[in-house]
């Protein structure tokens, strides 16, 4: 008798007319037909030829090729007989000891970053994500970077408009001197200035466009991501929302900067004491298997959510919103993408977000 043994670290997400296959290994995932998920819970418990006995040639040379693309794949292994085939399952559990990951900013003045430099040290934060309008020069670039030098700050991420000053030297000079800036982004930018000749400490792009935070949420294929703690989070709290705290540019602290839920303003309360308002945290346990749509897709733990923009359909008693995400085109019912702003089941909601420029 062979057994078919499936690796540990495949994750296998069933949607309504198809499956995910996620290698969390190997950060990759593969759809296959719905009746593959039948096959692999079969396989769990019998053996191949036991399987076999069960179809008539024609689902015996089904099951056959199903098995090769397993193998092909390296989802698991046959071995020749019966053996202990429990291997120690991966855990699914996800735990992070700090109180807050991400802090969104919306910013008008860096001296606000200073101000903050005491609650990332005590909320632990490891990422920050500064969104400016405003130019930034070089010497505000380096100065935001040398308040975090000695932080518990895993990473910086800036997001701010291209200006003429910016240069190879110009990313050179900020390359030798920073050390917590991981990604610069540089928006309307009529065209790519330069390409770097030397190895960056930090990721760097320049878009055309002009970016908007109104323009986040987007679901879209390109954005998804099998990385095994971006998963683990999925499968166990909200993609978006877990452990993030955002101000915006009035100062207003909120789970998201676009949402319109504000725990206090920063010129009058702390982030420590924003966080412990009643409902901060109310959307952290909210994952994608509670979400109307959202919970029948194969996409679902390798996809984000957003709460900010949604199709206002479906409350709980408690008044969370578990309404698919508004900018999601993806119906899992069918397996089809469309363009979200056109579908007319959507347009209430647009029109009261007032998204119709985004559109």
């Amino acid at each position: 008798m062979r057994y078919f043994n499936l690796f540990s670290t495949i994750l296998i997400t069933k949607g309504a007319h198809r499956i995910l296959v996620s290698d969390l290994q190997r950060n990759t995932s593969e759809l296959f037909p719905l009746e593959f998920y039948d096959l692999i819970e079969e396989l769990k418990k019998n053996s191949i030829e036991e399987i076999l006995e069960m179809y008539d040639q024609e689902s015996q040379n089904i099951v056959q090729e199903y098995l090769e693309i397993l193998l092909e794949y390296e989802y698991g292994f046959i071995t020749e007989n019966d053996w202990d085939r429990n291997f120690p399952a991966l855990s699914y559990k996800y735990s992070e000891p700090n109180r807050i990951n991400n802090l969104f900013i919306e910013i008008a003045d860096i001296s606000l970053l200073k101000r903050l430099k005491n609650a990332v040290e005590d909320l632990e934060i490891r990422h920050l994500v500064i969104y400016s309008k405003n130019l930034l020069t070089l010497e505000e670039l380096i100065s935001i970077d040398h308040i975090f030098t000695s932080s518990v700050l895993s990473g910086i991420e800036i997001i701010s408009p291209f200006h003429k000053e910016i240069d190879q030297s110009f990313i050179q000079n900020l390359n030798d001197v920073t050390e917590r800036i991981y990604s610069l982004i540089f928006y309307e930018c009529p065209h790519k200035p330069f390409k770097s000749k030397d190895e960056l400490k930090f990721s760097l792009s320049f878009v055309k466009e002009s970016i908007k935070i109104s323009s986040c949420g987007k679901v879209d294929m390109k954005y998804f991501n099998t990385n095994l703690p971006k998963v683990l989070e999925a499968l166990n709290y909200n993609s978006c929302l877990h452990k993030k705290i955002s101000i915006d540019i009035e100062g207003n602290i909120k789970n998201c900067p676009l949402m319109t839920e504000s725990f206090g303003n920063i010129q009058n309360i702390s982030l420590e004491e924003a966080l412990n308002q009643p409902g901060f945290n109310k959307y952290w346990n909210l994952t994608k298997d509670s979400i109307e749509g959202c919970k029948d897709c194969e996409f679902r733990y390798i996809c984000t959510d957003c709460r900010a923009y949604t199709e206002r359909s479906h409350y709980t008693p408690e008044n969370l919103d578990i309404s698919k995400p508004l900018k999601c085109g993806y119906d899992p019912y069918t397996n089809e993408w469309k363009e979200w702003s056109k579908n007319p089941l959507k347009q209430k909601a647009i029109k009261q977000y007032e998204l119709q420029k985004l559109k």
